[in-house]
């Protein structure tokens, strides 16, 4: 099994201390975790993209450059690219240069987006915000395996023997399809033949369950290999302790802070208490032995390969953050790795690739 850690930075009071920092702190603090994580052995980072209140995560190439300029090793993901808020062709000359700066350790998980921001910003809706997703990756992915490309479509101006540059040092990316309960983008990784990255953060496991089944019977209509198909899933919250009590003390505050959070926006509350969220959320919240047993259960319904773990400490002290990540890579990791194989990523595939071609 792989693991990333994921940040979609979030810049808002913390949520046991209320202390703000200034987004240039924020900032910098996600490039130094993804510093951490290459260090404590972490096989990616990822960066989400969001485009509105609470989140400054709004430029993710921008920032996974400036991890790739501090990290040799470490796979760089986003989580997720927007294309139906981006225009591909510019998508495509940001990240194809990110590849080229990392050494080829780019990988990308794609989505919609979501929130009402971006009908203000980009003028999508709901309405056609799926149709823009499914272009917008069809000329991204088109754009990274042609020098030329002559393309009519709907959202963005046409293009006639169009080079866009630079080209990208990967020959094929490795694109991820983002989803939480939708169907059409688990549709259009069946159908290209791409692997699926389930959210699996918001609900008890049965709908992403009921999704990743729907994958592999899609991507087997489809004709693909089902030996083939790859599949991530998210983790609701995260925290390891060498207790398990201790753990769940520590993250009470947390939990409790979010769930205030979510009563003042009337937002759906899922989980009535921190050990209802602990039970039957993704949460990787106890002692080493609960965590892996959570996971090894997670993978008999899922059959994933890869997890994305919180990169954000936020709540815990620095010493209790590390502590953590330390803990879990010493004696949940091996473990996990050992019994559930996976794919490379990031620069270990490109390496191994190249050396195919």
């Amino acid at each position: 099994m792989k693991f990333l850690l994921l940040t979609l930075i979030t810049h808002q009071p913390d949520p046991v201390t209320g202390a703000v920092e200034s987004p240039a702190q924020r900032l910098r603090r996600v490039v130094e975790t993804a510093g951490l994580a290459e260090e404590l052995g972490y096989d990616g980072f990822a960066v989400g993209e969001r485009h509105e209140d609470p989140f400054i995560s709004a430029a993710p190439p921008v920032v996974l450059s400036h991890i790739a300029a501090v990290t040799s090793r470490i796979a760089l993901f986003t989580g997720v690219t927007t294309l139906s808020l981006l225009d591909p062709v510019r998508a495509f000359e940001d990240y194809s240069t990110l590849d080229n700066l990392s050494g080829g350790r780019l990988e990308l998980i794609i989505g919609k987006g979501n929130g009402a921001a971006q009908a203000k910003l980009f003028h999508v809706t709901a309405q056609d915000q799926w149709e823009r997703n499914r272009e917008g990756y069809e000329l991204f992915r088109r754009l990274w395996d042609s020098d030329e490309v002559t393309w009519v479509g709907r959202f963005r101006p046409s293009l006639t023997e169009a080079k866009a540059l630079p080209r990208p040092l990967q020959r094929r990316l490795r694109i991820w399809h983002g989803s939480a309960t939708s169907r059409e983008s688990v549709e259009l990784a069946a159908r290209y033949g791409d692997p699926l990255f389930s959210a699996n953060v918001t609900h008890p496991i049965e709908p992403y369950a009921a999704l990743i089944d729907h994958y592999r019977e899609r991507w087997a209509e489809h004709g693909h290999d089902p030996a083939e198909a790859l599949i991530g899933a998210g983790t609701a919250g995260f925290h390891v302790a060498r207790d398990s009590q201790a753990a769940v003390r520590a993250y009470r505050p947390i939990f409790e802070a979010r769930q205030a959070v979510a009563r003042k926006h009337d937002l759906p509350i899922v989980f009535d208490s921190v050990e209802d969220f602990v039970d039957r959320s993704s949460a990787l919240i106890g002692s080493p032995q609960q965590v892996l047993e959570k996971v090894l259960r997670y993978h008999e319904r899922f059959g994933h390969e890869v997890i994305h773990l919180a990169a954000d400490g936020d709540g815990f002290t620095p010493a209790q953050h590390r502590d953590s990540l330390e803990l879990f890579q010493g004696e949940v990791a091996p473990v996990l790795r050992q019994r559930i194989k996976s794919r490379p990523l990031g620069l270990e595939r490109y390496l191994a690739e190249g050396a195919v071609r």
